[in-house]
C-alpha cells in the first residue's frame, strides 16, 4: 500500500490521499458542461472572508496551494504571484456586470522581477483547467498588466475563443480599439485598449502618456459588461474596449497569479441593466 492510497491497511483514512481525489474528482465532474448562472441580483464572489465559492489551480502543484498563492487576510483576497495559476469560480455565469476593485502588492517574483506587473480577469473559462500551457483555461481575458490594462486576450484551450473588434492599426502594426474603426476578428492574440501607449515596454512600473490605471498601490476598478456575445471593459469608469460576436458567452471566470502581487477588495457580479449597457456601448 502507497502512501497515495485512500484507505491505509489499519483502516484510517490517508486525509491528503483523500482530499487530493475529491478534488480530481470535482474538477473532472467541473469539466462537464455545466448550466450557467444569469445573475438577478447582486452576487459576491469573494466574501471578505474565506474562499467559499472559489477553487485554486497552480501550475506546479494543481489543486494544492502549499505557498498560500492565495489568501485572504484583513478582509482582502490576496493573490501573492509567487507561482503561475488562478483562482476561479465554481460556477458558470453568463450576461453580467463584473466589478473588480484591485491594487498591485509591493512584491514580485522570478522571472518578471523587472517586468511589468502582470494579472488578468479570464472570462468564459471552459474546458479543463490548465489547458493552455498547464495553466490558463480556456477563455476571453482581460488584461491587468502595467500599461495594458484594459486590453482583450484570447486564451485558447482544446478550442480557440474568437471575437471581433473595432479597430485602427497603430503605427507598430498592432490593433487598438477604435469605435467606427473596421471590424477585426481573430481568433488568437491580443486587441490593444484605445489607449495603449505604441511605446509601451514591458518593464516595472511602466505608465503610458494616456493612462487610465492608477499608479501602483492605489485602487482601481476594473468592470466588464458581458451581454450575451459582447464584452465591454472598462477600467476606472473609462470604457477602454469592446468587442462583438464573441464565440464564448458562458463560463467559469478566474483571477490569475503571474509574478506580481495583487489584492482584491470587491469581486462580484450584478445583473445587466439594458440602459447602463446602452451607454456603454456609446462610448
Amino acid at each position: 500500500m502507497t502512501d497515495t492510497a485512500i484507505v491505509t491497511k489499519s483502516g484510517r483514512i490517508n486525509r491528503r490521499a483523500f482530499l487530493c481525489a475529491a478534488a480530481g474528482a470535482w474538477a473532472v465532474a467541473a469539466h462537464g458542461q455545466q448550466k450557467p448562472t444569469t445573475p438577478t441580483r447582486e452576487i459576491a464572489l469573494f466574501n471578505g472572508r474565506d474562499l467559499t465559492g472559489l477553487y485554486t489551480w497552480l501550475r506546479t502543484t494543481r489543486y494544492e496551494d502549499p505557498k498560500k498563492v492565495f489568501s485572504v487576510r484583513d478582509g482582502l483576497l490576496r493573490i501573492s504571484g509567487e507561482d503561475w495559476g488562478g483562482i476561479a469560480t465554481r460556477e458558470a455565469y453568463r450576461d453580467y456586470h463584473l466589478t473588480l476593485e484591485w491594487k498591485w502588492g509591493p512584491l514580485v517574483f522570478e522571472p518578471r522581477l523587472k517586468n511589468a506587473r502582470d494579472s488578468g480577469i479570464l472570462l468564459h473559462c471552459v474546458g479543463a483547467d490548465g489547458a493552455r500551457g498547464g495553466t490558463w483555461m480556456e477563455s476571453i481575458e482581460c488584461q491587468i498588466i502595467e500599461g495594458g490594462c484594459g486590453d482583450f486576450i484570447l486564451v485558447e484551450g482544446a478550442n480557440r475563443p474568437s471575437m471581433t473588434v473595432e479597430c485602427r492599426v497603430g503605427p507598430d502594426g498592432q490593433h487598438y480599439w477604435q469605435k467606427g474603426g473596421a471590424p477585426v476578428a481573430k481568433d488568437r492574440g491580443r486587441f490593444n485598449w484605445y489607449g495603449r501607449d505604441v511605446e509601451w515596454k514591458d518593464v516595472l512600473g511602466f505608465r503610458g502618456r494616456a493612462e487610465v490605471e492608477k499608479p501602483a498601490g492605489e485602487w482601481n476598478v476594473s468592470e466588464a459588461i458581458c451581454d450575451g456575445s459582447s464584452v465591454t471593459n472598462l477600467v476606472n469608469g473609462v470604457v477602454v474596449n469592446h468587442g462583438a460576436s464573441a464565440s464564448h458567452t458562458q463560463g467559469k471566470i478566474m483571477l490569475q497569479s503571474e509574478g506580481a502581487e495583487i489584492l482584491i477588495r470587491r469581486f462580484e457580479l450584478a445583473p445587466v441593466r439594458k440602459p447602463a449597457a446602452a451607454r456603454a456601448r456609446r462610448f
